[in-house]
């Protein structure tokens, strides 16, 4: 079973809302998830946090990120840093 980490998209038409969810690849966009590590709000500047611990498990066991959840990541590891 292929793991990834992506974006499951809520919230209404013209006002999107993201939850970051590590999820089997094979399910829907906003199907099933295994587990919720965090959101995303890209109507409002820099609106989103992320467990990096749990970010950091996933990974470690094979959990593959998206390239919209990779940037998140790498911003949240910087201004945790700060």
């Amino acid at each position: 079973m292929a793991v990834v980490i992506r974006l499951k998209r809520e919230g209404s038409k013209g006002r999107p809302y993201y939850k970051v969810v590590v999820t089997d690849s094979r399910s829907p966009r906003d199907g099933r998830f295994i587990e919720q590590i965090g959101n995303y709000n890209p109507m409002e500047e820099d609106s989103y946090s992320i467990d990096l611990e749990k970010v950091d498990k996933w990974i470690g066991d094979g959990a593959k990120p998206s390239s919209t959840v990779s940037s998140l990541i790498k911003k949240a590891r910087k201004s945790s840093s700060d």
